[in-house]
Order: C-alpha cells, then sequence, then structure tokens
C-alpha cells in the first residue's frame, strides 16, 4: 500500500516536531518536509508535490490564507488541511474559500487531529465536528452564475463531482467507476478548475445547492 506524502508547514518547531511523531506514528502517512513559513512550503510544495499539507493559519510573513491561494494559483493540486487555534467564523469560510480542503483546530485531541488527517489524505473533507454547521450555513447560497458550468465538464468529471457531492473519498471514487486513484486526482483538478473553485468543499456544497435548486 502506497503511503501519503505529507509536508508539515507552521512557525512554531515544538509543535511541528510533536505532530510529526505522531504521524511517523502511522504506517499510512510519511511527513517528506517540514516549513516554517509560506514562501518555503510553497517551494518545497512544487518540489515534492505531497499529497497533503498540513497548514498553520497564523504565521509570520505570509500567513496560512495567502500560502494556500499562492499554492492553488501555482496548480498545487495537494488536498490542503488549516491546522489552527482559531475557530473563528469568518478564518472558517476565509481558508477553504482561498483553496483549502479542511480545517482542524489545535486543541483538539492528538488523536482526533490524525484520524482527520488521515480522512484527509484518502480525499474526504477534514472538518472538526464543531465547525461543521459554521462552514455549511456560510456556503449554502450557491454562486450564481448566467450559464450553467456543469455543461462544461465531460461525463466523467461530472460522475466525480456528484460522488465528490456524497462525501465519497478520492480512493471510493476509484474503486466505484474502475479507475486508478492518480486518475480521480487529475479529474477532481480539472474539474475544480472549471468550475472556478479551489477546494473540493466549495465544490461538493455547490453540487448540492446545484441539485435542490433545480429540483
Amino acid at each position: 500500500m502506497n503511503s501519503t506524502s505529507v509536508l508539515l508547514v507552521d512557525d512554531h518547531p515544538l509543535f511541528r516536531k510533536g505532530l510529526k511523531q505522531l504521524i511517523d506514528l502511522e504506517d499510512d502517512l510519511n511527513v517528506i518536509g517540514e516549513a516554517s513559513n509560506g514562501q518555503d512550503a510553497i517551494q518545497m510544495a512544487l518540489d515534492h508535490d505531497p499529497d497533503l499539507i498540513v497548514l498553520d493559519l497564523n504565521m509570520q510573513g505570509m500567513d496560512g490564507l495567502e500560502t494556500a491561494k499562492t499554492m492553488r494559483d501555482k496548480g498545487i493540486g495537494a488536498n490542503i488541511v488549516m491546522l489552527t487555534v482559531s475557530d473563528n467564523d469568518e478564518d472558517v469560510i476565509a481558508a477553504i474559500t482561498n483553496g483549502a480542503d479542511g480545517y482542524l483546530l489545535k486543541d483538539m485531541e492528538p488523536e482526533d487531529i490524525i484520524e482527520h488527517i488521515k480522512q484527509a489524505a484518502t480525499g474526504k473533507i477534514a472538518i472538526c465536528e464543531k465547525l461543521t454547521e459554521v462552514l455549511a450555513t456560510a456556503l449554502r447560497k450557491p454562486k450564481k452564475k448566467e450559464v450553467n458550468p456543469l455543461e462544461s465538464l465531460t461525463s466523467r468529471e461530472l460522475e466525480i463531482l456528484k460522488l465528490i457531492a456524497k462525501g465519497l473519498s478520492n480512493k471510493l471514487i476509484a474503486r466505484e467507476l474502475d479507475i486508478s486513484d492518480g486518475t480521480v486526482k487529475v479529474h477532481v483538478k480539472h474539474l475544480l478548475k472549471k468550475l472556478n473553485f479551489r477546494s473540493r468543499i466549495e465544490a461538493a456544497v455547490w453540487m448540492v445547492n446545484n441539485k435542490s435548486s433545480n429540483t
């Protein structure tokens, strides 16, 4: 079984070291790099193409939001999970709309953090329970688009988007459609770009709303 490559980005060395030790206990996760600031993180992500990036929100210099946005602008397709002390509603929404696929709090139990990171590694949305309602409420209104953006998707991309909206991970989507995980990742990247979304959370919520508004 291939392990998931993880890049840790946090400007607190002690926290980063502790998180790395926890992740190293998991056979299916492999930390391939650590960065203490946004600029280094972006370069490492471009150099090493990790599967998953665990990113601190509040960092000196380039913060996590700007880092995530820049990563998406540069075509970095890794799943990005914010891990932060802030449970501020605006921070949660800003993180997701700037490309994060998950949002976890540093005061969660260590085993819960690892469990959510493992979920994110399979392509699932990783949001700590206390923030799910905040996110759902904020993203409930679909973006207004004059033409139906679904028409720009291939039939395969539409299939995958529907499965994302049902909460399936990349691995389960691959099994459902009898294609490889890598192929699913490529399709997800393309459909997000076509729909002008930065994260699969935005796409999933929009798809659910789009479906209900047309019924």
